[in-house]
């Protein structure tokens, strides 16, 4: 079992920042792949990015790339996710997920534990 807790959630005004982190504990945290979700009310889970287990690969969403970096410390156990010029379509809920699969997937179903999920807000 794998228990996964999101913090860093907030309100900001466009363009601001935020960074969301998420603690991992259960298991130690190089054996899965990390991934950040988000799911606004009535849509479908919606890949953002996506981290390998030593932390060299890393994949975005279209809408993110250049604004989103995600990173992870697995000595803490912990995987981040730096999101800069925020926008007001990034307003929804944000959550990581990890995943026990050989390769990074963007697909919700690959991933086997969730976090509850953190709301970003961000108004114009």
């Amino acid at each position: 079992q794998v228990q996964l807790v999101e913090s860093g959630g907030g309100s900001v005004q466009a363009g601001g920042s935020l960074r969301l982190s998420c603690a991992a504990s259960g298991r130690t945290a190089s054996n899965y792949l990390m991934g950040w979700f988000r799911q606004a009310p009535g849509k479908e889970r919606e890949f953002v990015a996506g981290i390998s287990r030593d932390g060299q690969i890393t994949r975005y969403a279209d809408s993110v790339k250049g604004r989103f970096t995600i990173s992870r410390d697995n000595a803490e156990n912990t995987v981040h996710m730096q999101m800069n010029s925020l926008k007001p379509d990034d307003t929804t809920v944000f959550y990581c997920a990890a995943s026990f699969t050989p390769q990074l997937s963007t697909r919700p179903e690959a991933y086997a534990y969730w976090g509850q999920g953190t709301q970003v807000t961000v108004s114009s």
